[in-house]
């Protein structure tokens, strides 16, 4: 019996401690220790809960112990929580990094991934900061797939070209570029380490934006605050120093007297330099203008929020010197930027920003035969620095193009600035449950300017650098522009099954422009001023040239996003723009686009399995124009420059200018793209892939004309089809494997076929590009081949005896046993301009990229890596003269019958050896160790009471080698020219950089 009661009264305790009620406090914050507001704390299976206030704080009462808490926020995982007799609870959410990814920007609005039909890729803001470039486009090579960098120099603040999914025009290729709203041409003005995410959008789906997204989007969002989140500071720098990856191997002196020598023998003359014993290596000229340049960066961020409202503001300095000339290529940029947001009214939203950017570059001479580099490489090594009263060494008997180039360094002055000032606002009004109403502006000002002063200088005999009389030159140009859009929008879930999404908008976009210029003479270096200068004249006055130019769109456009069940997907864009670059019969063009998808995971048949966390197809296509050409080239204009005589004087005044075309039409851009998106594993490994095919037809082209029509240029016209297609994979792989350790590795892969259909001009193509000296244009578009292809002479190896000679076709009668020896392509005995053939081409085949990275415990690691395979690089540094230095693998040359098939002879003879040919096409392929990086965070205990939330410290290293065949300073070289790009003359290297850092939240 005593037993019995004992059971009963224990029971009767145990229900009674059961459903007894405690109230519960706590502190929600980030992995970050920073306090989380509006954390919904909910009790499980009930319907009691609470949120957490502005430092994080909450309280929940009548919770019996033993019970579950949930605690949720958008963007962060769910965590439950078991009571038990605390009555204070610490929660650390940790953010879900998959659903940040999963919010997408499109174009006037947002999708998540999972409802997007298009191409679109993302890159956040952690890839951002593990990469710590000084520019943004530092951070778009080999991240993702379709998208190709090509550097136009590795000089500091130099420009980059993006090119997205190949070249598709022979004119303005590059994307459209917005930031925060803001149209941005010049991506060297935005600090990166402002950017929360960039979305690239890479087929039709770009079509909202209209005529200026035929060459894709690139959309980038600012780090801002959110809603009632306490100020937060982040501040983050980073100091280090760059250095050349590589010198290129020339000969030292004593290799170079002997060649000298040797060449002149061959032509005839007397040897320079009958004592070679005591010449030694020489000066290294590649040496002494290389040097370790410094580079630093800081970058201070406050943002916060209230109930209503959320801002933040950025400021950034980073100053970086060259690593040819030092300080005397410097490159600064100063960055603000600022962002307000309020909800001022229950369904009226106000959104701002504002940026302020200020940059200054400071020049010396680059990827020409006029450059530093080119200079280095061709000096004599046997004259010194300095002559012996302590003079540069004038380059005397190098031709009128080689200098000495620390002479060149020191008497380059010239700089150039750049202000920017950037501004959007917009209101938003929702009303009738379903409907918003929203307008938008965007405009843009800069200021332009540069200061170049030439002194009096003399390099030497007959050098085209000479300068008999000093001039200072200034020019300030400004730019403006604003965008204004109006759209309203329709969103609404009928029986939770049809989901619509409506847009509905207009958008009106002007650009503007004014130029203006002084040259001055007779200044000196101690007083560089125009207010000195003698003879100023107005740079265009003196042409009788309108220094203006002013450039419309107005466009109409609507787009209808429609889902059923969230498994069929369907979304179809009609935009209508109009341009005054076009004459009244063609201004207005109409660009429709449509893409659908299939969620097949989310069929019963396969969401059953648990194989597929996401399978989902998709297609895309649509038409997109392009309008990128002068303004008013459909009407005839005096805007060319003509000379006249009145009265025995010369009279400087107008003529007409380019040929007019009234029939120019728009541009347009086919584009198909096939794809599928996969998840599996958990969400583990995420897999996306696509074909595409991007047809651009009606070519905005500028011919060749003949000069005998007298006029100031060619017309604009409609002639032309370039067509690319390829493929894109991506791959990737993340696991937590513990709280300690987790890992992440990502591939992606793209291939390209580029190829131009037609060109309906005067010779059925066009030219561009320049190799040695007076020589025709290398590069070409012409049907049947991708564009701006090398197009020379191919070799069959070098003539090793005068048979040879005597029994093949030659160019001339000057070949000899040691030359190249050309082929006959169409076999008719004769070696001609008919016998030239594509010998290469500067598109990749396939670029590629490869991301890694690791966490354990309190360390960081990540490294990332990317390649470009199929490209070949025309070798154009070199400067043939007979006194100029040379690559070593002159060393390999002909000397002799059967001594080698590959290097021809040395002679300061007349030769075809130097003509154009496969002898100076190499492969660009390479693969690259973009970035490594390691850091450690302190934990929390280090900080104790302290405010410091977060304290990174890292090192990195980038560009840290190159595997590559290519025997120049860079694989990378190009001027990013549609027709003339992969052309290496002295190309300035992108640098290796060494930082350490740190990373600092409050």
């Amino acid at each position: 019996m005593r037993h019995y009661l004992f059971m009963i009264l224990t029971l009767f305790f145990v229900s009674y401690a059961n459903a007894q009620s405690i109230e519960i406090k706590g502190n929600v914050k980030d992995g970050s220790g920073v306090p989380i507001p509006g954390v919904n704390i909910l009790q499980k299976n009930t319907a009691n809960g609470t949120v957490s206030d502005f430092d994080g704080n909450f309280t929940i009462s009548n919770i019996e112990i033993g019970s579950t808490l949930t605690f949720s926020y958008v963007g962060y995982i769910t965590q439950d929580i078991v009571v038990a007799n605390d009555s204070f609870l610490n929660i650390q959410l940790q953010e879900d990094l998959a659903k940040l990814d999963e919010v997408v920007v499109i174009g006037y609005g947002t999708q998540t991934k999972k409802e997007i039909t298009g191409a679109v890729s993302v890159l956040g803001a952690e890839t951002i900061e593990e990469l710590k470039p000084t520019r943004i486009e530092q951070a778009l090579q080999g991240q993702v797939a379709g998208v190709n960098i090509t550097s136009q120099s590795g000089s500091p603040g130099a420009g980059a070209t993006i090119s997205i999914r190949g070249v598709s025009t022979n004119g303005d290729s590059r994307p459209l570029i917005l930031v925060d709203g803001n149209v941005i041409e010049d991506l060297s003005v935005i600090n990166p380490n402002d950017i929360e995410s960039i979305n690239i959008l890479k087929d039709a789906t770009a079509g909202i934006y209209g005529v200026r997204a035929a060459n894709g989007v690139i959309l980038i969002k600012t780090k801002t605050g959110r809603k009632e989140m306490p100020l937060q500071v982040e501040y983050n720098a980073y100091g280090g120093f760059q250095q050349t990856t590589r010198e290129i191997p020339v000969l030292n002196a004593t290799e170079y007297s002997l060649i000298v020598n040797e060449a002149h023998a061959a032509g005839g003359s007397a040897i320079p330099f009958p004592d070679v014993s005591n010449l030694g290596s020489g000066t290294d000229w590649q040496d002494k203008v290389f040097s370790n340049a410094f580079i630093t960066n800081h970058n201070i961020l406050f943002k916060g929020g209230t109930k209503n409202s959320y801002y933040s503001y950025s400021g950034s300095f980073l100053t970086q010197d060259g690593i040819v000339g030092g300080p005397r290529s410097n490159f600064t940029r100063f960055t603000n930027n600022i962002s307000y947001n309020v909800d001022f009214l229950k369904n009226f939203k106000f959104t701002s920003g504002l940026m302020l950017i200020r940059t200054s570059k400071r020049n010396l001479p680059e990827n020409s035969n006029s450059s530093v580099l080119f200079n280095a490489l061709n000096m004599a090594p046997t004259f010194t620095v300095r002559d012996e009263d302590g003079a540069y060494t004038l380059a005397e008997g190098l031709g009128g193009e080689v200098i000495n180039p620390l002479a060149q360094i020191d008497d380059t002055h010239d700089r150039g600035k750049v202000l920017k000032l950037s501004g959007n606002a917009g209101l938003s009004y929702n009303f009738l449950d379903h409907f918003t109403a929203q307008t938008n502006i965007q405009w843009n000002y800069s200021e332009v300017s540069s200061n170049i002063f030439n002194p009096v200088a003399y390099f030497g005999s007959g050098k085209n650098s000479n300068v008999d009389r000093s001039s200072i030159v200034t020019t300030l140009d400004h730019y403006r522009d604003y965008t204004f859009d109006a759209f309203v929008k329709y969103q609404n879930s009928i029986n939770d099954t049809h989901n619509i999404n409506v847009l509905l908008g207009t958008s009106v976009f002007k650009t503007t422009g004014e130029f203006s210029g002084l040259t001055g003479y007779d200044v000196t270096i101690a007083n560089p001023s125009m207010d000195v200068a003698s003879d100023i004249e107005d740079r265009y006055e003196a042409q009788g040239r309108n220094p203006t130019f002013d450039s419309r769109l107005l466009s109409y456009f609507t787009r209808l996003q429609y889902d059923y069940k969230g498994k069929y997907l369907f979304s179809a864009v009609l935009r209508r723009d109009g341009s005054t670059k076009f004459g009244p019969e063609n201004k207005f063009g109409f660009f429709p686009s449509g893409s659908i998808g299939w969620v097949a995971s989310d069929e019963s048949f396969l969401s059953e399995s648990k194989f597929f966390d996401l399978l989902k197809f998709r297609a895309s296509y649509g038409i997109l124009g392009n309008d990128r050409i002068p303004d008013y080239r459909f009407v005839s204009l005096l805007n060319g420059e003509g000379t006249y005589i009145f009265n025995d004087n010369e009279v400087f005044g107008v003529a007409s200018g380019a040929i007019s075309n009234p029939g120019i039409k728009w541009e347009k851009q086919k584009t198909l793209d096939v794809g599928v998106d996969m998840r599996f594993a958990g969400n583990k490994i995420d897999i996306t892939a696509d074909y595409f095919k991007k047809r651009t037809e009606d070519l905005l082209v500028i011919p060749q004309v003949s000069g005998l029509l007298g006029t100031g240029g060619a017309p604009v016209i409609n002639g032309g089809i370039i067509e690319n297609t390829g493929f894109e994979f991506a791959i990737g792989y993340t696991d937590n494997f513990s709280d300690d350790f987790k890992f992440s590795v990502r591939y992606n892969l793209t291939t390209l076929k580029n190829e131009v259909i037609s060109v309906n001009t005067d010779g059925d193509f066009l030219t561009g590009g320049s190799f040695g000296i007076g020589q025709p244009t290398p590069s070409r578009m012409e049907a049947g081949y991708p564009i701006g292809y090398f197009r020379g002479y191919k070799t069959d190896g070098i003539f090793q005896n005068q048979d040879e000679v005597d029994n093949y076709p030659t160019i001339d009668e000057r070949v000899q046993s040691g030359d190249l020896r050309f082929v006959d392509i169409n076999d008719d005995g004769v070696i001609n301009d008919d016998d030239k053939t594509n010998i290469g081409d500067p598109i990749p085949d396939a670029t590629m990229g490869l991301n890694l990275s690791m966490d354990f415990k309190n360390f960081d690691f990540s490294a990332y890596a990317f390649a470009s395979v199929g490209n070949e690089i025309v070798r154009n540094f070199e400067r043939n003269q007979a006194l100029t230095n040379k690559t070593v693998y002159y060393l390999d040359r002909w000397t002799g019958e059967g001594s080698t098939n590959t290097t021809p002879r040395v002679t300061t003879g007349a030769t075809s050896n130097i003509l154009f040919s496969d002898f100076y096409v190499e492969d660009g392929s390479f693969v690259r160790l973009q970035n490594v990086q390691l850091g450690y965070t302190f934990g929390d205990k280090v900080f104790g009471n302290s405010k410091i939330n977060k304290l990174r410290l890292y090192v990195s290293a980038s560009n840290l080698f190159t595997l590559t065949k290519y025997s120049g300073y860079d694989p990378t070289a190009s001027s990013g020219a549609p027709i003339g790009g992969g052309i290496d003359q002295g190309f300035y290297p992108s640098a290796r950089t060494y930082l350490f850092g740190v990373n600092l939240k409050f």
